[in-house]
């Protein structure tokens, strides 16, 4: 693979990680509307633990990149994510039954619920900007531009990911079809960050 064709990869996965991260945000506020409605409440917590999970997804892909720079480490972290999505319209319900049950229904309840819901998915997702950064420094003199690069094409892929999930995704598909769809889009990205890896120019 060329560096080229390596670099378009891996902004193309950025844009589409982004999409599937804002999307799958929007799409809790679905899952948490029955419990816990939708005032300000949820949409504090969806918010607060979003950014919360990508602050520790930041802290732990920059710990993990400078360990193991290689794009195959970070397809495992992806595809754990996947997973855990997938696992999500089977434990929604006990989960945040058990939530209400033990922690009740108002603030800090809604946002350990969401924290359940949400939280371990977005942190290994959140992984990939400070891994992609890493493997696409060639030199100190394109870091600048390099980061500015997999934040803004991530965020043009979060910007859609609202639109299409919120707009379109939610009034034509089910919550749990759309997230079985966001988990495998997510593990086939994580297949091919393991390609990747393997054909990465030496």
């Amino acid at each position: 693979m060329t560096a080229a064709a390596y670099r378009t990869s891996l902004y193309i996965i950025g844009f589409s990680l982004g999409f599937v991260l804002m999307g799958f945000e929007m799409l809790s506020s679905r899952y948490l509307n029955p419990f816990f409605g939708s005032g300000i409440y949820t949409w504090a917590a969806i918010i607060s633990v979003t950014l919360f999970a990508l602050m520790v997804g930041y802290f732990l892909g920059g710990r993990l990149v400078d360990r193991a720079p290689r794009a195959g480490v970070l397809g495992v972290l992806v595809m754990l994510a996947a997973v855990a999505m997938a696992a999500i319209p089977i434990l929604k319900d006990p989960m945040i039954e058990w939530v209400i049950a033990n922690v009740g229904d108002g603030r800090i309840g809604v946002t350990v619920a969401t924290a359940g819901l949400i939280f371990v998915p977005l942190v290994l997702i959140a992984c990939f900007s400070p891994f992609a950064v890493r493997l696409l420094l060639i030199s100190t003199e394109a870091s600048g531009r390099q980061t500015g690069m997999v934040y803004g094409i991530s965020t043009c892929g979060n910007i859609l990911g609202v639109w299409a999930t919120t707009f379109w995704l939610i009034p034509a598909i089910g919550s749990q079809a759309i997230t079985l769809i966001f988990a495998a889009i997510t593990a086939a990205i994580a297949l091919a960050l393991i390609a990747i890896g393997r054909r990465a120019p030496g």
